[in-house]
Order: structure tokens, then sequence, then C-alpha cells
């Protein structure tokens, strides 16, 4: 009569396991095709809200995605924009951005720390209405 074979199945344990690397060129477009679909629909909901709200944009760095995700909310001044924030509309663009990100299959420990609300105002003044200058120094992270 044989033996029985026992096998074992062996687990490293790696105190401090390596971060996901990278995905690829074609799931970073799909992704980006993805927040942009949702961000669109989160978008124009904020637009029927919101008086004086304009666009919304988003800036990543996939090489530390999600943590570099940031969700750019705009208004058209300054005075819009300080309007929407003492009306406490910054939780519904956080709301917004969360049922966006959930959409695009995105999922982020603290949204609230992504969300940043902006003016063309502003933007004019110090950017000369350069946003992509703008977003990159104001809002971009790469961790």
């Amino acid at each position: 009569m044989p033996k029985p074979t026992i096998r074992y199945l062996a687990q490293l344990f790696h105190p401090h396991p390596r971060p996901p690397m990278p995905s690829s060129k074609r799931e970073q477009a799909q992704t980006d095709r993805r927040l942009v679909s949702a961000l669109t629909h989160a978008c124009e909901t904020a637009k029927t809200e919101m008086p004086g709200f304009c666009w919304l944009t988003h800036e990543v760095d996939y090489a530390a995605f999600p943590a570099s995700l940031q969700v750019v909310w705009v208004f058209d001044t300054l005075a819009d924009k300080n309007t929407a924030l003492a009306r406490g509309l910054v939780e519904r663009m956080i709301g917004l951005t969360v049922e966006a990100l959930d959409d695009a299959q995105v999922s982020l420990s603290n949204a609230a720390a992504h969300v940043h609300v902006d003016c063309e105002e502003q933007c004019l003044r110090e950017n000369g209405g350069d946003w992509q200058q703008r977003i990159k120094r104001k809002y971009a992270r790469r961790s």
C-alpha cells in the first residue's frame, strides 16, 4: 500500500508588503474614462443645485493612484465660491465626488482630503487663467 502524500501550503510572512505596482497604461486609460464619465454626471448634477458652479476637473498621478487623485470644483466668481462654502455645499460636493468615485470603482479612505473648491476669478488673477498650471501647483499630490 503506497504512503499518502502530505502537501503543505506555505505562505511567507512579509511585515511590509510591497505596494501594488502601477497599473498598465490600458488600465489607467480605462480608469480615467470611468472617472471622467462619473465626474461628468456629478458636474451636471451640481450645475442644477449650486448657483455659480461652472465645472470640475481631476488631476492624478497614476504612479501614486489613488492617493494622488484630486478633484477640483470650480465656481465662476469668488463670491459664488464663498457663498457655496458658507451654505455648506462643500459637503454636497464631497458626497457627489464619493458617488462618482464609487461609480468609477475607485476607493479612497478620506475623500474630503481629495476635494478642493476654486473659482475662475482667482485663477485669472493668480495664474493668468492657466488652469493647468494652477492645478499642478496648488492641488497635485505625488504620494
